[in-house]
């Protein structure tokens, strides 16, 4: 019973060393970053199939932003938007390594990503980093508000 709980705790800190290095490590990659496209499964930015024309969403501009994440926050808290935007985002990291996901939105974007995806409802959605970086990994969040 005694090695289950040394078995069981050394698996514990094993698990925290991995969680808690991922921001603590150098992300100087010479890796190329490919853009990669989506097509987001929320309605809210569901971009693929045509409205009807008693739906249309207002025809909008592209945004092109760079969200730069470093150790336990990101560079930009509130993004804004206007609805039928397209937004075309690039994810950055000068420390650490991290993701970004816009949850109701079904957007997520890694490091060296760059996505576009129309938001077609108003509304306020939250991002937040999707990858466990560390003790400050809460704290990674902000806000795209389209109006």
């Amino acid at each position: 019973m005694n090695k289950k709980k040394v078995s069981f705790l050394a698996l514990i800190a094993m698990a925290s060393a991995v969680a808690l290095s991922a921001c603590g490590s150098n992300n100087d990659s010479s890796e190329p970053s490919a853009p990669a496209s989506s097509a987001p499964a929320s309605s809210a930015a569901a971009s693929e199939s045509a409205p009807s024309s008693s739906q249309a969403a207002p025809a909008g501009e592209t945004k092109e932003i760079t969200l730069t994440a470093t150790n336990w926050q990101f560079d930009q808290t509130e993004i804004k938007a206007h609805k039928g935007d397209t937004i075309k985002l690039t994810l950055k990291s000068d420390s650490g390594l991290h993701a970004v996901t816009f949850g109701d939105l079904g957007v997520e974007v890694k490091t060296g990503e760059t996505k576009e995806f129309t938001v077609t409802d108003a509304g306020t959605f939250e991002f937040h980093c999707s990858l466990q970086c560390g003790q400050g990994h809460d704290n990674m969040t902000g806000n795209l508000i389209v109006e």
